[in-house]
This record gives C-alpha cells, sequence and structure tokens, in this order.
C-alpha cells in the first residue's frame, strides 16, 4: 500500500510553504499520495481530491473567526471525518495554530497511529508559550524555521528540527546580479495591506518631506503591491502635495531593497528580506491604540523586528506607536546616508543575521523530515 499524507494549510503563505514541501516530498516518494486543504499551490501538487479553501479560511481577528464560527466547525468535522477515512501515515500541519492545534487534538484522539508533524511552528515564544506543552502532548516532531526555536520546543519534550527558512530559497532567485546600490536612494516600504499602508505611509510622506528640504539630492521610491495599493498610494502623495519627490512603482519590492541606500520599512516579513540583502533601515510599526495594548499584555518578548529577535539585540532602530515621528524616523535614516561606517556596520550585521536562516533548501529538509516519518529514507 502507497504512502499517505493528510496536509493542512490555512493561509496563502502557508501554500506557499506546504507547496514547496509537497514538491519536494513527490520527488523523494514518488507512491505518496496527498488529501487535506490548502491552497492553489498544494492543490496543483496534490491532484483533484484536494480542497483549496484559503480564500475562506485566512480570515484575521478573533471577531472575524467568531463570525463565521459555524462555516469552521463544518469545515473541520469535514475534514476530520475525510482523515479518519483515509487513514493516513502522517498529518502535516502548515502554520494556522488557531485551527490546526484543535485539529491535531482531535486526529490524535481518532487516529492514534496517525504521526502528526508541524511546519513553521507557532510563534508561542512571544505570545503563548502555555501553549507548549500541548504541542508536546499532540505532536511527532516540529520543524521550525528560526534556530532560536528548536531549543525551546526540544528542552519542553518535543522532537524539532531546525530546517531553516524558505524565504532564503525565494530570494536568492530575485536576486539581481551585478546590481549597484545607488547613492541617495531612500526606501519607503509601508506594506501590502491597506490598513498599514494607512497608518504608515502619511509618516513616511512627512519624512521624505523633512529629508527632501534637508538634502535635495536625495530621491525617494515606494512599491505599491498591488494596483489598489498603488492608487491609495497616489492619493496619499497628492494630499501631501509630494507626488512629484516620490516615485511610485507597481509591482515587486525586491528590487528596491537591492537598489536603495537606505529605507524605512513596516514591521513584517520584508524587514528580514531586507535584511537578506543587506539593506540598512529602520522599522515602524503602529497599529489601534487598543490593540497595542492588548498585544503588550500577551506578547512577551523586547524586540518586534525578527531580525532583533534573531540577534537578541536593537541592530535596526525600532519606532513604535508614539515614537514613530518623521522627525525620530527621519533622523535614523539621515545618519544611516551621512555615516558611512554606521551603514558599512550595519549591513555587516545584517549579513550575520541573515546567515542564520539556514541556507538554500528548506523545503527539501522539511520533506525529509516527513519522508522518515514516512519510512523512506531522502
Amino acid at each position: 500500500m502507497g504512502k499517505r499524507v493528510y496536509i493542512v494549510a490555512g493561509e496563502l503563505s502557508g501554500d506557499a510553504h506546504g507547496a514547496g514541501l509537497l514538491h519536494s516530498l513527490k520527488a523523494m516518494v514518488p507512491e505518496v499520495t496527498i488529501r487535506g486543504a490548502g491552497g492553489p499551490q498544494m492543490a496543483e501538487i496534490a491532484g483533484p481530491e484536494f480542497t483549496d479553501w484559503v480564500e475562506d479560511a485566512a480570515v484575521m481577528g478573533v471577531w472575524e473567526v467568531l463570525k463565521r464560527y459555524d462555516w469552521f466547525t463544518y469545515r473541520f468535522n469535514e475534514m476530520l471525518d475525510e482523515l479518519i477515512a483515509y487513514q493516513p501515515d502522517v498529518l502535516v500541519l502548515v502554520d494556522y495554530p488557531g485551527f490546526n492545534l484543535r485539529f491535531a487534538e482531535a486526529v490524535k484522539r481518532e487516529c492514534p497511529r496517525t504521526k502528526i508533524v508541524y511546519y513553521i511552528s507557532p510563534q508561542v515564544w512571544a505570545w503563548n508559550k502555555g501553549r507548549i506543552p500541548k504541542m508536546v502532548r499532540l505532536l511527532d516532531e516540529m520543524l521550525c524555521l528560526f534556530p532560536f526555536e528548536q531549543p525551546i520546543f526540544q528542552n519542553a519534550g518535543l522532537k524539532t528540527t531546525f530546517v531553516g527558512h524558505p524565504i532564503v530559497d525565494e530570494l536568492e532567485e530575485r536576486r539581481i546580479p551585478g546590481v549597484q546600490r545607488q547613492k541617495n536612494l531612500v526606501g519607503l516600504l509601508p506594506g501590502s495591506r491597506e490598513r498599514e499602508v494607512a497608518r504608515l505611509f502619511p509618516m513616511m510622506v512627512e519624512v521624505a518631506k523633512l529629508l527632501h528640504a534637508e538634502k535635495p539630492g536625495l530621491a525617494f521610491e515606494v512599491p505599491a503591491a498591488s494596483a489598489k495599493l498603488g492608487v491609495q498610494i497616489r492619493e496619499i502623495l497628492e494630499a501631501a502635495g509630494a507626488a512629484s519627490i516620490v516615485t511610485v512603482t507597481d509591482g515587486s519590492s525586491y528590487s528596491l531593497m537591492q537598489r536603495a541606500e537606505s529605507a524605512v520599512i513596516a514591521s513584517g516579513t520584508a524587514t528580514l528580506e531586507a535584511a537578506y540583502y543587506g539593506l540598512p533601515y529602520c522599522l515602524v510599526y503602529r497599529v489601534a491604540p487598543l490593540t497595542y495594548f492588548l498585544g503588550k499584555l500577551l506578547v512577551k518578548i523586547k524586540h518586534i523586528g525578527i531580525v532583533n529577535i534573531l540577534a537578541g539585540e536593537e541592530v535596526v532602530k525600532e519606532f513604535i506607536q508614539d515614537t514613530a515621528t518623521p522627525e525620530a524616523v527621519g533622523g535614523e535614516l539621515l545618519r544611516l546616508l551621512e555615516d558611512d561606517a554606521a551603514r558599512h556596520a550595519l549591513q555587516v550585521r545584517l549579513g550575520e543575521i541573515s546567515a542564520l536562516l539556514g541556507g538554500k533548501g528548506a523545503h527539501e529538509r522539511a520533506a525529509e523530515s516527513v519522508a522518515r516519518w514516512l519510512g523512506k529514507t531522502a
């Protein structure tokens, strides 16, 4: 009988990571059959019996989940029934902890012989360490992206493998051969969500206006992650009277990260991408005051930026909530532009931290772990 895998991802990022794992797993174990739920990339590899649900499943916030509680309950039970009938050798859970940890508990109860592997560990080290004993009880192996995560789970008694971050493969593919940094080019990266852009980009525009007044030779560029965001960004620039000093590009931010001399970046994955390309930057973060207050009660880490978390210290300056002012952010960008030694030292440090991401081949290493549970050697 062929080997069977059931896999669940609930967001587009998880779909991409799950697809990478499945692609490598199929090469290692050609006879494997795959069922589960995820997105279009995973469905293309798994085949027609795989469920594409991410467009409906990828909701954010407690209130949004509660509004759709009945729908999630129905899908949960439907997937559990399918899994029980399928009797997989391995269940692979990709991120999406609110759903996936509950699903793991039900599978552990109903199909105790199925091994459960979690790919991309939930960030319990930041906001809910109380979940760790439950994960130790439910899971057979944790596959984590960051090296500091491995001892957290391993010391609690869970078999844990550091596979590295799949972002490395993607960024290497997007590296521009022979690209040079353009002197006096400043990147403005306000994020890829409308709410982020609304909260952060007006402040970034004021930074550009302040710096342009002081150094007219500076150039500013902002990449719009979508056509809709491009409209929003251009409207903000027009309202601020800054359309003539900031260039808007449509599409990828990766080119700008490799060309700019410095940048201000919204907290998120883009800060890790920029660090990998050696772009000197500062980080900004703003949310609704109540959200920030509640977050402070739950989150037990000193830094917001993943680069600083990896380093265990503030390597890049973080401007959070009320400290994210045009004057403060502009001052840091000016320092990075004018102090060659400081800028170079930061680039060296970013390179050292990026090396901690494990190099290319994260999906292959993750697939090797799953293949071992299937009784196959990669």
